[in-house]
């Protein structure tokens, strides 16, 4: 019977480890931007340069993290892409002269602070960054 319990709460243990491993990533704009949310498919065309604009008309600038969690958890979950396949896609949007690549930080305070102060700028944090100065955005 004790070895049953113990095996139980390994068990929950390693379930509650494998949910904390996930950052929970917030999307994150300068208050410029008009929207308050954004659907899942117009985040992917921002972020992979398909577009710059929402559908309220207003202009937006992806901003990334270079690595990391939270980063590979938001390329994943809503570019649908591996990292290094997501940075493909805009390099070679780079090199036939259709792009510019993105803006891109060490870390996530950084990207705060550049988001907070550049009109139209659009990034993502993990959930318990602060974020003062900026919008967050709900995606649908």
């Amino acid at each position: 019977m004790k070895q049953l319990f113990l095996g139980l709460i390994l068990i929950a243990a390693a379930f509650a480890w494998g949910g904390v491993a996930r950052a929970q990533v917030v999307l994150i704009a300068n208050p410029s931007i008009k929207a308050a949310d954004v659907s899942k498919a117009d985040l992917r065309d921002l972020f992979t340069g398909a577009s710059s604009s929402f559908k309220d008309g207003s202009h937006g600038t992806p901003v990334l993290l270079k690595g990391g969690s939270v980063n590979d958890e938001f390329v994943s979950t809503y570019v649908g892409k591996s990292d290094s396949a997501f940075r493909a896609g805009w390099r070679s949007l780079v090199f036939a002269g259709q792009a510019s690549m993105p803006k891109t930080f060490d870390s996530e305070t950084a990207l705060v602070d550049y988001v907070a102060h550049t009109a139209g700028a659009v990034g993502y944090i993990g959930k318990a960054t602060p974020h003062a100065g900026v919008k967050v955005l709900a995606v649908r």
